[in-house]
C-alpha cells in the first residue's frame, strides 16, 4: 500500500491535479508493479508562502509550478527507485506538462510491518503485498 503526498501551490484545476495522479500512479505500476487498485494518493495545494524552495537549486531555476512527490513504501533497490524517479518525471512532463526542472521527489521507506489495510496480505519473504511481482 505505497502512499503519494503531493504538494503544489493553490491555484491548479482538478484536471491538472488529476494528470499528476494518474502519472505517479502509472510509474508505480509500470516500475513498482503495484497492482491497478493500490491507490492512495493525497494531494495538498499550498499559499505561495507555504512553498519554501531555492529557486535555483543545484543551479536550474525553478518556477512557482514546482511539485513536491514523496513516496512512501516498503524498501525498494536503488536502481528502481531511480526508475521510478525517471518514469515518474517522464509521464508528468508529458501530462500535465509539468518541467522536470519543476518535480521534486523523496522516498520515505517503511519496515513492511508499518502498514496496515484491511485484507492485505503480505508475502512473508519480500514484505510486500502478496500481489506484487516486483
Amino acid at each position: 500500500m505505497p502512499l503519494i503526498n503531493v504538494w503544489l501551490r493553490k491555484g491548479t484545476t482538478p484536471e491538472y491535479r488529476k494528470a499528476i495522479s494518474d502519472g505517479i500512479h502509472k510509474a508505480m505500476m509500470d516500475v513498482l508493479k503495484t497492482p491497478e487498485d493500490d491507490y492512495f494518493q493525497v494531494t495538498g495545494e499550498l499559499d505561495a508562502e507555504n512553498m519554501i524552495f531555492d529557486p535555483n537549486y543545484f543551479g536550474v531555476p525553478r518556477s512557482e509550478k514546482m511539485v513536491f512527490i514523496r513516496f512512501s513504501f516498503n524498501a525498494r533497490p536503488a536502481a528502481v527507485k531511480q526508475r521510478l524517479f525517471e518514469a515518474t518525471a517522464d509521464n508528468l512532463v508529458a501530462s500535465p506538462g509539468i518541467r522536470r526542472e519543476d518535480i521534486g521527489m523523496s522516498i520515505l521507506e517503511l519496515a513492511p510491518e508499518n502498514w496496515w489495510a484491511y485484507a492485505r496480505t503480505v508475502d512473508p519473504d519480500t514484505g510486500t503485498d502478496s500481489r506484487m511481482s516486483a
